[in-house]
């Protein structure tokens, strides 16, 4: 259910989040449902508690999640989409790397847009 690169670029703690932001877009999970400890995340994910536990300090500051203490950690029911103006600006440059690459290598404005829409539909679970 969640998955991280050892060998990626991306700190591990990003991949934790990126992966349970995924796991909620995808609806494989859902407001009220629980997440494993950060001990058991840990042992899941074979990283330090540190690592988890600075993935899920981000994700309930972001209102991704809830901490009850003494019950456990859970998917929040009040999270809203919120737009973020810095992230905003690092996606897009981002993607307009990527999109220059796609653009180096001969794809075409249509093949780009069908990439695009490919990963959107799975993305979201629809494929």
């Amino acid at each position: 259910m969640f998955r991280i690169e050892a060998k990626s670029d991306k700190p591990i703690y990003e991949q934790i989040i990126d992966s349970v932001k995924e796991n909620v877009v995808r609806g494989f999970l859902n407001a009220g449902d629980e997440l494993p400890s950060v001990r058991k995340m840990a042992m899941t994910l074979s990283v330090t508690p540190n690592t988890v536990a600075k993935a899920y300090r981000e994700l309930e500051r972001d209102r991704v999640i809830e901490v009850i203490r003494g019950k456990g950690t859970y998917i929040s029911s009040e999270y809203e989409p919120k737009r973020d103006e810095e992230k905003m600006r690092k996606i897009e440059e981002e993607l307009t790397t990527k999109l220059v690459e796609l653009v180096y290598m001969g794809l075409s404005e249509e093949e780009i847009l069908e990439k695009i829409r490919e990963i959107l539909l799975r993305v979201k679970g629809e494929i």
